[in-house]
């Protein structure tokens, strides 16, 4: 079985190619123009992998991912950063709320497949 991942960016050209990286390498992407729309998304159906930006209008990538780990069913599911800041204690915001992995702005598509299937183990 494939795994599903939900990509949250504000970017549609951003998520277009997070979705042609991640379906090339046998993935289904779900996407979501931002963390509102996300959690959302993310709440209603099981992904097995988040991707998201950090800075978003409506909800930023932290808050979503604060709100997701409050949930039970949201606790092991892998989330990784995509964005362009760099910051350590940005990162280490993230980690604390929950963050799997960090990867910065502009990405290598087999960088973003390798973390996938690391995170995944497939």
């Amino acid at each position: 079985m494939t795994a599903s991942i939900l990509a949250v960016d504000d970017s549609a050209s951003l998520r277009m190619a997070i979705r042609i990286a991640l379906t090339g390498a046998g993935y289904t992407v779900t996407e979501a123009g931002d963390g509102v729309e996300g959690l959302a998304k993310a709440t209603s159906t099981k992904f097995d992998m988040i991707v998201t930006d950090l800075n978003m209008p409506n909800m930023d990538g932290l808050s979503m991912i604060r709100e997701l780990r409050k949930q039970p069913a949201q606790a092991g599911v892998p989330i990784i950063f995509l964005t362009t800041e760099s910051d350590p204690e940005m990162k280490n915001q993230a980690k604390a709320a929950g963050a799997t992995g960090w990867l910065v702005k502009p990405f290598v598509p087999d960088q973003l497949v390798k973390v996938a299937r690391k995170v995944l183990g497939r």
